[in-house]
């Protein structure tokens, strides 16, 4: 995480108690760990760090979603996870969550696989974007041309 106090993470954590900017900067660095040049950003008005790698939520790997008690660790598609050890909660059709109160939470087995699971997912999304980044063109070129003929 950005330390300059003008950053708007920083100002975000400003908002909470010490324990849980402390739990905050824990599961920060875990992330950077974990998703090499993983871009950061904050919504002041959502009380949430998202990180990805590009723009809005096509571009979200996961999310910390800050609150007075403690830090969720978001997971984008989390929905679509192997979850082993049972750490997911949330009902939503999409997104899902692991519970953290404390440092050693990050620690809990599976905890950094589901990280790693939902990057590959990223990448495997990323990848079939870039090869048709179009809904017409997700037939491949050579399908379409031999339709056409």
């Amino acid at each position: 995480m950005t330390t300059r106090s003008s950053s708007p993470a920083s100002k975000l954590l400003a908002r909470y108690p010490a324990d849980v900017q402390a739990l905050a900067l824990e599961a920060t660095r875990l992330i950077r760990r974990l998703l090499p040049d993983v871009e950061e950003n904050a919504d002041l008005s959502a009380g949430l760090i998202s990180f990805g790698y590009g723009p809005g939520y096509k571009g979200m790997v996961c999310t910390l979603i800050l609150s007075k008690s403690g830090v969720k660790l978001g997971l984008v598609r989390g929905s679509e996870l192997n979850d082993p050890h049972g750490l997911l909660a949330g009902s939503g059709k999409v997104h899902r969550y692991i519970q953290m109160k404390s440092a050693a939470d990050l620690r809990r087995p599976g905890v950094s696989a589901l990280i790693r699971a939902t990057h590959a997912g990223w990448r495997k999304r990323a990848a079939s974007a870039f090869r048709y980044p179009c809904r017409s063109a997700r037939t491949p070129p050579t399908t379409r041309i031999r339709n056409a003929l």
